[in-house]
């Protein structure tokens, strides 16, 4: 389905959101099940996580992790953000994996494990949000408890241990913040979803975020846990309808200037996403797209990378992109993509010319991060080598 298609009605305010049904394989897919004139609440940043005490029981003095914090020199305090997972020890054998999100991880305390002088118990402060998708709450008859930190190892565990105490204790639902679709015109599906006694738990639903042109900005995810329908405050036969839970797939407040300059149309200039903070940086990254695409892609020729915003990983991201396909686009939004594109896809494929210019910027912005302590390369040194190691020639100024 086009979003185009649906852009016009006859009223004094645009449509600037779609309701499609795009289950995949489902007769429906594409389907249209209402135009918005507005969505309210939609954009949210989440309250923070009530901050809890865990102890790591038994984690390996050998361990990236122990060696952050217990190790010799300045002790790691500060983790940040990072992922729990646990499995089974033994992969043959069937039980449950489960994963929990750890925010804004802090070292409380560390002591040698009593009666394991190879192993350290380590306490930390943390706010923990449990992922259920995966469905079961069993654990595994001999789990394995894994630590993922990108603040000590980008791209693998840092450190495990035998046990949690503290982990498994209830936790009570943080508050649904509801959206309100404004000014909204349903289409059959929609309606007869609210001819159904409410409130309603309905159907997930994507949400497109249109530009002036009737072009997809975007897209998110929302349950049409439906509270109420009720003549729209726009007037005329339109409604207004509350969904109590639309779920976490949302952007955050940053995205509302974002959203503006993309409304416009696909911008059309460099830079104008280094007005915004980091969060507003990340919201921009997600808007932008990859392409054009070409057969075979396009080889040779000299690229300029514009380095006097790059602070961060999602400014370097941003920065590439711009370099290589133009404003609105991305040469990807990981390094793992950017492999990807280096090895054929979009229109510019090594071998070629990258010019980056303040690149001391980008060095000394990015010295801290560290994706593998082991051999001391930051993101900026690892972006580099991907890039020489693919054919392109990067000649830093």
């Amino acid at each position: 389905m086009r979003s185009e298609e649906h852009l016009g009605w006859e009223r004094d305010f645009p449509v600037r959101y779609l309701l499609v049904r795009e289950d995949i394989g489902d007769q429906e897919e594409g389907a249209l099940w209402g135009r918005c004139a507005e969505v309210e609440g939609l954009c949210m940043d989440p309250p923070p996580l009530p901050r809890e005490v865990l102890t790591l029981r038994g984690c390996p003095r050998e361990s990236l992790l122990a060696q952050a914090v217990a190790g010799s020199g300045e002790p790691v305090r500060l983790l940040g953000d990072g992922t729990l997972s646990i499995e089974p020890t033994d992969p043959s054998k069937d039980g449950p994996f489960r994963f929990w999100e750890l925010e804004d991880t802090a070292v409380l305390a560390h002591w040698p494990t009593p009666g394991d002088p190879g192993l350290v118990d380590i306490v930390i402060g943390t706010g923990v949000r449990e992922d259920d998708f995966w469905g079961s709450k069993r654990l595994p008859s001999s789990p394995r408890f894994d630590l993922w930190l990108p603040s000590l190892l980008e791209d693998g565990p840092s450190g495990s241990c035998r046990s949690i105490d503290g982990l498994f204790t209830p936790r009570p639902r943080r508050p649904s913040q509801p959206v309100h679709l404004i000014g909204c015109e349903p289409a059959e599906p929609l309606l007869a979803l609210l001819r159904r006694p409410l409130p309603q738990k309905g159907d997930s639903i994507a949400l497109w975020c249109l530009d002036r042109h009737g072009r997809t900005m975007t897209s998110y995810r929302l349950d049409l846990h439906t509270a109420e329908a009720c003549p729209s405050v726009l007037g005329g036969t339109l409604i207004d309808v509350t969904l109590t839970d639309p779920g976490d797939d949302r952007p955050t407040l940053a995205a509302r200037p974002v959203w503006e300059i993309w409304s416009d149309g696909v911008p059309a200039l460099p830079n104008q996403w280094a007005q915004f903070d980091a969060k507003g940086q990340s919201e921009w990254l997600d808007l932008t797209r990859v392409g054009p695409y070409g057969p075979g892609g396009l080889s040779g020729g000299t690229y300029h990378l514009d380095g006097q915003h790059v602070t961060d990983k999602t400014s370097l991201l941003l920065a590439l992109g711009e370099a290589l396909l133009g404003p609105g686009t991305n040469y990807g939004r990981d390094l793992d993509s950017v492999k990807d594109y280096l090895g054929g896809g979009p229109s510019v494929v090594p071998p070629f010319t990258l010019v980056w210019h303040h690149a001391d910027i980008a060095r000394r912005a990015l010295a801290g991060h560290i994706l593998d302590h082991r051999s001391g390369l930051s993101y900026f040194d690892v972006t580099v080598n991907l890039l020489r190691e693919y054919g392109v020639t990067v000649v830093l100024q």
